[in-house]
Order: structure tokens, then C-alpha cells, then sequence
């Protein structure tokens, strides 16, 4: 337990605190330089001000599920890291598969305090950076393109041809499909899934035409629980037509799938 007094020692809370503040700073410049540029653009006040509520209360319920996140990692991890890693550049589901892939890959059987060691944590943490700073270092290059295509709004820039006809006009107007990155994050996230729920179905094992649990059925059941919410929350956005669902929606099945635990972890 002494590393995990070191990770949540005052050295950290004051690396970490520092850059969280930075950014948040950075976030207040950005806020009231597109207020100020929206007035200057003729935008009425009022519509700005009920965006701005909107969005402050859409950002709660979304926010707890990233605390969540942070409590979760903090046992292991302390607090200072997983703070700074999910309030500036992290994604919970990154964070915490990443954090358990490294955990498992220095021997340290899993994610816990009890086998945490200051090389563990080292891993860890260069692993959690190393892996998502791409994003930052390839917008140094693909940045300007990138936001020229999303100011077109996705819009293909090549223009119809002469000898096309009318015809030709909307299909070069026509937004793009998903692109590689988004189908490929897509694919990577079902087969880490896919990964996780076999590893769970795994445990099950048959003798005699009997199945039994080679290990705990608990987590089988919580991600069956998960599943059917987030499926229970497609649903109603689907049904309602309700588009703001999607923000609720992680967080909602988390919380949902948390709650199943501490029920069904009785029975475990």
C-alpha cells in the first residue's frame, strides 16, 4: 500500500492538478471567445445562453459515468492519475481496457493495489499515454484537411462533370460515407468486446450434459445487463426520436450494470 500512498501523494495532485487547470483555463479562453464571436456574428443572445445551459446540463449525467471511471482506476491507480488521464484527453473505455492490459502484461495478475509496484504503475501510465497521443501528433499533419472537410460539411469538393448532365449535380453533393477510421474504431471496439464476453463464456464448461461455471458468472450476467440497457436506450432514441438519449446512454448502462452487480454479486 505505500505506492498507493505515493500516487495519491501531494506531488501528484500537484503535477496532475497543474494540467488539469491549464486546460481548464484553456476551455474558459475558447468559451468566451465563441460568445464573444457569436454576438459579433449577429446570433441572438438569448438562443446562445440556452445553448450554454443545455449543454452545462447534458455534460452531468454523462460526467458521472467518467467518474465512475475515475473511482474505479483510483484503487489501483490513486486518484491524481486517473483524474488527469479522464478529465483532459481519456475515454473511460480506453483507460480502463488499456490500464488492465498492461496490468496483466507486467505479471501483476489485474488491475489491484495489493501487487501495484512503482514499475507496474510505470508501465501502466507510459502505456495509457503512448497509446492515445497519435491523435494529437497526427493532427499536427492532417489537421488543416481535416477541418477544411468538416467547414464543407462532408461534402464531396469534386465538381459534376459537363457532359454528366443534371444528374450529376446532387451526387457531387452528396455527404460521404463513414470513413475507414470510423469503421475500423468500430471493429476494434466489437472485437474487444467480443474478446472479453468469450473470455466470460469460457468459464463455462459442460460435464454429463450439465453446465456448469468454471469461474464467477457474475461478470457473463452483468455485461448481459449492460447490453440489454444500452439496447433499452438505442431503443428509445430510435422510438422517440430523441437524439440527446445518445448522451446518457453510456453512463445510464453503467450505472444500471453496477446496481446488477451489488444485486446479483449476493448470489455470486
Amino acid at each position: 500500500m505505500e505506492i498507493l500512498a505515493k500516487l495519491n501523494g501531494a506531488f501528484m495532485y500537484l503535477i496532475c492538478g497543474a494540467i488539469i487547470l491549464l486546460v481548464a483555463v484553456i476551455c474558459v479562453i475558447f468559451a468566451v471567445r465563441a460568445y464573444r464571436a457569436g454576438k459579433a456574428m449577429g446570433i441572438d443572445t438569448g438562443k446562445m445562453k440556452r445553448v450554454i445551459t443545455a449543454s452545462a446540463t447534458f455534460s452531468i449525467l454523462p460526467g458521472i459515468g467518467i467518474l465512475l471511471g475515475v473511482i474505479a482506476l483510483s484503487g489501483s491507480l490513486g486518484t491524481p492519475w486517473p483524474w488527469l488521464r479522464l478529465s483532459v484527453i481519456g475515454a473511460l473505455h480506453y483507460e480502463t481496457q488499456v490500464a488492465e492490459a498492461a496490468a496483466e502484461a507486467v505479471g501483476g495478475g489485474g488491475l489491484s493495489a495489493s501487487t501495484m509496484t512503482g514499475e507496474g504503475f510505470t508501465t501502466i501510465a507510459l502505456l495509457m499515454c503512448f497509446c492515445i497521443i497519435w491523435g494529437m501528433v497526427l493532427m499536427i499533419f492532417n489537421g488543416k484537411s481535416y477541418v477544411t472537410r468538416l467547414m464543407s460539411g462532408g461534402k464531396s469538393t469534386r465538381k459534376p462533370d459537363a457532359d454528366a448532365g443534371a444528374d450529376a449535380a446532387p451526387a457531387a453533393n452528396k455527404k460521404s460515407t463513414a470513413g475507414f477510421g470510423d469503421i475500423a474504431m468500430t471493429a476494434m471496439f466489437i472485437g474487444l468486446v467480443s474478446a472479453y464476453i468469450a473470455s466470460y463464456v469460457g468459464t463455462i464448461v459442460s460435464s454429463e450434459g450439465v453446465f456448469t461455471f468454471k469461474g464467477s458468472w457474475l461478470s457473463l450476467a452483468v455485461s448481459v445487463v449492460a447490453a440489454l440497457a444500452m439496447a433499452a436506450f438505442l431503443y428509445i432514441k430510435n422510438k422517440t426520436k430523441a437524439e440527446w438519449v445518445d448522451s446518457f446512454s453510456v453512463a445510464g448502462s453503467m450505472l444500471i450494470a453496477m446496481a446488477s452487480a451489488i444485486l446479483l454479486g449476493g448470489l455470486a
